[in-house]
């Protein structure tokens, strides 16, 4: 199977996301004031959680998260080194931030890709290189109890800069011009989105004319 990487490039890379989104959890356990097993907790559903449900989907059994102790012990170094230093990680939000639109990038266009290459429809193939890249976000919120951050209209843009990701691979598979150059180029683009969406706080519309609609439906009702 052709991952377009070389694989031990696309390991590293793969650890790196692993690593970058398992110490958001982490840190949410903290806000939460979670104890360590909390903290564990949060840290592994938050970095596996994407890809755990992307290759079961696809029926890449066992996942690749069972099958390489790496995967599974990353996000308990993200658990270790949030739990001794959190004050310093909390300092540097804006890194983790940046490394955690890396990851949404990566994963966006490598999930798409590895649901394409088990012969789903490049529709099919988009929706979980979204789930890869978002799954283990959500699963972090809903087990913290928070609404989470992929529904939030308060929060800066995260599914469509994966949505463009992923669409990105998806058309270039379309038209057979995907390689490692123009996969890093659809990486890239929504590395880019999420950061443009941090900076200038870029969020997706909500319904049209909700607040209209809501002030004449509150005075209909009084």
């Amino acid at each position: 199977m052709n991952t377009y990487f070389d694989p031990s490039v696309q390991h590293a890379l793969d650890l790196v996301g692993i690593f970058v989104f398992a110490i958001s959890g982490a840190l949410l356990a903290v806000r939460k004031n979670f104890d360590v097993f909390g903290m564990a907790t949060l840290a592994e559903a938050t970095g596996l959680g994407g890809g755990l449900f992307r290759d079961v989907v696809i029926g890449s059994v066992p996942p690749a998260a069972f099958e390489d102790l790496g995967y599974f012990l990353t996000p308990l170094l993200a658990t270790a080194l949030v739990f001794f230093l959190h004050p310093v990680v909390e300092r540097i939000n804006y890194a983790v931030l940046v490394f955690d639109a890396a990851g949404l990038g990566l994963f966006c266009a490598t999930g798409t890709l590895k649901a394409h290459q088990y012969g789903l429809s490049l529709p099919a193939s988009v929706a979980l290189g979204l789930a890869t890249a978002a799954g283990g976000g959500m699963l972090r919120d809903v087990l913290a109890n928070e609404v989470p951050q992929l529904l939030r209209w308060d929060r800066e843009m995260y599914a469509v800069p994966a949505i463009v990701g992923a669409g990105t691979v998806a058309l270039l598979l379309r038209t057979s011009t995907l390689n490692a150059a123009t996969m890093s180029a659809a990486a890239l683009l929504a590395f880019a989105l999420r950061m443009l969406s941090l900076r200038y706080g870029w969020r997706a519309p909500r319904a049209w004319h909700r607040t209209s609609r809501r002030t004449a439906d509150t005075s209909a009702s009084g």
